[in-house]
């Protein structure tokens, strides 16, 4: 087990650091605590409109997310190992020509997965928040506390996540039926909960340390995650696959879009590679989810606050997750021998992205119209479109066709913050004052445009390095 567990994080360190340079990559929890140090500066200037337990829930609520999200492997599962990095054989599959059982292989990537994180995202940032206690008037001893709740919120999702693909990997209909009870038992105990406090055990220890919260959270840790090692099936059943030709007719429907083959390339990847055009859409409605369940906890300290302008600009940002579907399988290196351009295959991927554009719209509407905010409605649309627009460039202009990968690398994710955040900040605040402020968003168009002109040369000539 130790072998195992240490040959996977030299593998996982491998994998990050060829991409961008061990130095790069190495900086990338520097960058998560120097903007945690200087968040949490700013905590009193804020802290009569939002209270510091307001911003404990944000922030577990986040963390439970980035655990959801690093322990979708099996959602991911075979096919995406083989076409993204098919030159090589991961560990995960080494109980196919060694004498190594499927659960041990698991136990010890799940292993991983909780050291390797952690050590990337959650010590970080509660090493930021700590350093900062001092300038905020704070015991420096809720920085540990926050180490330790952090800590099980990203577990819980971890935890989470691996479930939810064990029973993904046995049955779809077994996973979507758990999907559907663990969000109904979620919704009932935010509903029935004091700010949240019971239905989030994490939260609740860190609000106030005891046996009671912190049992319950190692519970819902332990026990899914020893269901996912008894469960785990790493080798799914192979199936033949047979489809029409497809491509020619879709390229005909398309063909006034321009970029036809690249779209419709796009759409026979997605609708046939495993999950289907169910990958986008769980990626992007399970942390929109814990965006409105965020945005609810808000109005209960902010009561002026309207709740549909702020989901739209963090509908926005969540929709660059469809343009990262887009670019997960792809590489520009398949194109290499015939006369493509990486423009063209960009202008290809932006088209796509336009037209997937229908489900993040659909959502807003059904956001106003449950919500009764029909007055709002135009302001949240053109905020939504303009900050789409806007990330969209930034992830172009900094990523290329490889935002999955960039991301980590720390200059790329510093500049990725620093070109984001100031704007939504001041469109989330001065949407507060005035909804109609949101129109100003519109300013966001031409630094767009200007970035996306830019990023279709910028990525002409690079390749991301191979394994």
């Amino acid at each position: 087990m130790p072998d195992l567990f240490f040959a996977m994080m030299k593998e996982e360190w491998r994998m990050h650091s060829t991409v961008f340079g061990s130095r790069g990559f190495a900086l990338f929890p520097a960058v998560v605590a120097a903007f945690a140090f200087f968040g949490s500066l700013t905590l009193p200037l804020f802290s009569d409109a939002l209270p510091y337990s307001a911003v404990a829930l944000l922030a577990h609520l986040f963390f439970l997310l980035a655990g959801l999200m690093v322990g979708s492997f099996g959602l991911a599962g075979r096919e995406f190992m083989n076409r993204r990095f098919g030159q090589i054989s991961l560990v995960a599959y080494a109980s196919r020509s060694l004498p190594v059982s499927e659960r041990r292989i698991f136990a010890a990537f799940l292993a991983k997965d909780t050291v390797y994180y952690i050590l990337l995202y959650v010590l970080p940032f509660a090493a930021g928040f700590a350093a900062a206690t001092p300038f905020i008037s704070l015991n420096p001893a809720l920085g540990l506390l926050a180490l330790v709740s952090l800590m099980l919120a990203f577990l819980l999702g971890l935890a989470a996540a691996c479930f939810l693909s064990t029973l993904y990997a046995h049955s779809v209909r077994l996973f979507a039926g758990a999907v559907a009870v663990i969000a109904a038992v979620a919704a009932l105990a935010l509903r029935t909960a004091h700010s949240g406090i019971a239905g989030l055990p994490p939260y609740a220890f860190f609000i106030d340390p005891g046996p009671e919260p912190l049992a319950l959270a190692l519970l819902l840790i332990l026990v899914p995650a020893a269901v996912s090692v008894l469960f785990v099936t790493v080798d799914y059943p192979d199936r033949k696959k047979r489809f029409r030709n497809s491509l020619d007719p879709l390229i005909g429907r398309l063909r006034a879009l321009g970029s036809a083959h690249f779209i419709a390339k796009d759409a026979l990847d997605l609708l046939r590679s495993e999950g289907g055009a169910g990958k986008v859409i769980f990626s992007f409605l399970l942390p929109l989810a814990l965006v409105w369940v965020c945005l609810r906890v808000l109005i209960r300290f902010i009561p002026g606050i309207d709740p549909l302008v702020v989901f739209a600009v963090l509908l926005g940002v969540l929709s660059a997750t469809i343009y990262n579907w887009l670019t997960e399988f792809d590489s520009f290196s398949s194109y290499a021998f015939l006369p493509v351009k990486v423009s063209e295959v960009i202008d290809g991927k932006l088209k796509s992205y336009a037209l997937l554009g229908i489900l993040p719209v659909a959502v807003l509407v059904l956001a106003a119209a449950t919500a009764g905010e029909a007055g709002a409605f135009l302001p949240a649309f053109v905020a939504f479109i303009s900050v789409s627009a806007y990330t969209l460039s930034v992830t172009v202009y900094l990523t290329g066709l490889h935002p999955n990968v960039m991301l980590y690398h720390a200059g790329v994710f510093l500049c990725y913050l620093l070109a984001i955040s100031p704007a939504l900040l001041l469109l989330i605040f001065a949407s507060i004052l005035d909804p109609a402020y949101a129109f100003l968003s519109l300013f966001l168009i031409p630094p767009a445009a200007l970035l996306i002109a830019r990023g279709r040369t910028r990525w002409q000539a690079w390749e991301m390095p191979g394994y």
